[in-house]
């Protein structure tokens, strides 16, 4: 009996811990009608990361253009209002992963972060995503950002 529980123990304890590394805010398909109107003289950038147990406890700052906008949560999103321009997205852990794109006035870019291995730790990696699959994923993920921070 004893070497049955140790088996079901460590998968408990395991569970709980990777738990608390999903996003928990609100869902996009709840607040979507709540997120204010796109200026006309600037573009949006989604930040999304699928729910996903490989690599939970990886969760790094994503920053563009050397500003912190939020972190890679999985099941997260967070969205930013830029100006017009060139833009450098960014995510860090053993190595620095980085993503270049421009965005346009009235434009919205969806960025996934998506986890791969690496030597010692995952790399989370940035890449432009299209509306037509962003959309579809967004209503089921969470709300980890800041909305003051979002303009």
């Amino acid at each position: 009996m004893i070497k049955l529980s140790r088996p079901l123990f460590v998968a408990a304890a395991l569970a709980v811990l990777l738990s608390g590394c999903a996003a928990s805010g609100a869902k996009y398909s709840d607040m979507a009608s709540s997120i204010p109107t796109l200026k006309a003289d600037q573009g949006r950038i989604y930040f999304f990361r699928s729910s996903s147990m490989m690599g939970a406890a990886i969760q790094p700052e994503v920053r563009l253009n050397q500003t912190v906008v939020g972190k890679s949560q999985p099941g997260g999103f967070f969205y930013v209002d830029r100006p017009a321009g060139q833009y450098v997205a960014a995510s860090s852990t053993e190595v620095e992963k980085t993503l270049s794109f421009a965005l346009d006035a009235g434009e919205t870019k969806y960025v996934r972060t998506s986890v791969s291995m690496g030597l010692l730790a995952g790399h989370v990696n940035p890449t432009l995503e299209t509306q037509e699959i962003a959309t579809k994923e967004l209503p089921s993920l969470s709300f980890t950002g800041d909305t003051a921070a979002a303009k």
